[in-house]
């Protein structure tokens, strides 16, 4: 019998076996993750941004989690030699009528801790040259890094202390008992002490094979990207983002130079037709439903409507996402845009349609002795997760660690 079992081989999954057997040397932990190799999904998809944390409300978990978790990012890289750069970033206004949210985030960034530098527009030009605008702010602390390298080293540095990782194991049903959780999977059965849900895209699923209802219900949303033609990535130094709409739950198109010198472009924010449709040819009914039936979906649609026009144009015309691009950078035409990798962000969503801004989990709480027994579930996750994984390891290793303690 296992210890402690997480679903789940991306980020925060290997972050949480990684902290288990460093908070507890012994500890028999074992991964269970459905493809063939580790980072499949959100990890391996994003835009690899070490993010400042100027976005979060204050006292946030994003809030908490980032600011600390960029810097603690940064030192893990340098001392494993994994690829990474403190790049700095700009946010630009590129509009008047923006200025009072571009001043309201500098204090955002201010009450976090994070060090701002206001910029007029020479000042933008100075670390941008072709990047247009009438103000911006300059955050020190964003960096880039290459997370699936991160992922990867997470498992093994948990598998040197034992951990084991089982690839190509679907997990198919949960079974509660008073002495621990039977986990049923494609290659056959496995019983544990605790479960930790770790499943990103799938994360309401699996909640609900252990027998609880999460109160929310995963809805993908696809970001599609393009990057810039080899022979144009010198247009963008750095991380060039808009201005945030806080009426939209997401940042808007922005230009982020990766760690291998390519830079991408994007994302729009589309509904994707599968929970791992990464175009729009891949569609699955049951996910398609699912997402229709829920009632938060069609609140959602109901709030956005006139945004997610805009995104869904822009999906569909590559002229329109050039004219997007083209306010922070108009040196950019559409020949200079190269189709791009795409993701989809499990985006957790209640029943009234409102998106969950921070992390979240449930299941066992070592604060509240009347919680579920025996589970512990990573409900949402969304940016900053990757910055913030080895806090959020660690947490969620704690409230395993408990559970496994308290048993019954």
């Amino acid at each position: 019998m296992t210890d402690v079992v997480v679903v789940g081989g991306g980020i925060v999954g290997l972050s949480t076996a990684y902290a288990l057997t460093r908070a507890r040397p012994g500890v028999s932990v074992v991964v269970l993750e459905k493809e063939g190799g580790l980072a499949a999904h959100q990890t391996g998809r994003n835009s690899g941004v070490i993010h400042s944390g100027v976005y979060y409300r204050p006292g946030s978990l994003k809030a908490q989690y980032a600011t600390g978790g960029a810097a603690e990012m940064v030192e893990f890289c340098r001392e494993q030699g994994i690829a990474h750069e403190v790049t700095g970033k700009l946010i630009v206004a590129t509009a008047a009528e923006e200025l009072p949210r571009l001043a309201a985030l500098a204090e955002r960034g201010r009450e976090n801790g994070i060090p701002v530098t206001e910029l007029d527009a020479a000042g933008i030009r100075e670390f941008e040259p072709e990047v247009t605008g009438v103000a911006g702010l300059h955050l020190a602390t964003t960096g880039i890094c290459d997370f699936p390298a991160v992922a990867r080293r997470y498992a093994e540095l948990a598998q040197e202390k034992g951990a084991e990782l089982r690839l190509g194991t679907e997990v198919r049903s949960i079974v509660r008992r008073s002495d621990g959780v039977t986990v049923r999977t494609t290659a056959g059965e496995l019983r544990a002490g605790v479960l930790v849900n770790c499943a990103g895209l799938h994360s309401d699923r699996v909640a609900r094979m252990a027998g609880d209802d999460p109160g929310v219900r995963i809805v993908p949303f696809r970001g599609e990207y393009y990057e810039l033609a080899p022979h144009r990535r010198g247009l963008v130094r750095g991380l060039v983002y808009p201005v945030p709409d806080p009426a939209f739950p997401f940042l808007g198109v922005h230009l982020t130079r990766g760690i291998h010198g390519d830079v991408h472009v994007g994302p729009n924010a589309v509904p994707a037709l599968a929970r791992e449709g990464y175009d729009w040819r891949t569609v699955k009914l049951r996910d398609v439903a699912e997402t229709v039936r829920f009632p938060g979906t069609w609140q959602i649609a109901r709030r956005h409507w006139r945004y997610e026009i805009g995104e869904l144009h822009r999906s569909l015309s590559k002229r329109a996402f050039t004219a997007a691009v083209r306010r922070l950078l108009p040196a950019v035409t559409e020949a200079d845009l190269v189709p791009a990798t795409a993701g989809v962000r499990a985006q957790a969503v209640a029943r009234d349609g409102s998106l969950l801004d921070d992390f979240a989990f449930a299941g066992f709480d070592p604060a509240d002795p009347g919680s579920a027994r025996r589970v512990v579930h990573v409900l949402n996750a969304p940016s900053p997760a990757a910055t913030a994984s080895l806090g959020i390891g660690r947490e969620v290793a704690r409230r395993a660690l408990a559970a496994l303690d308290a048993g019954g």
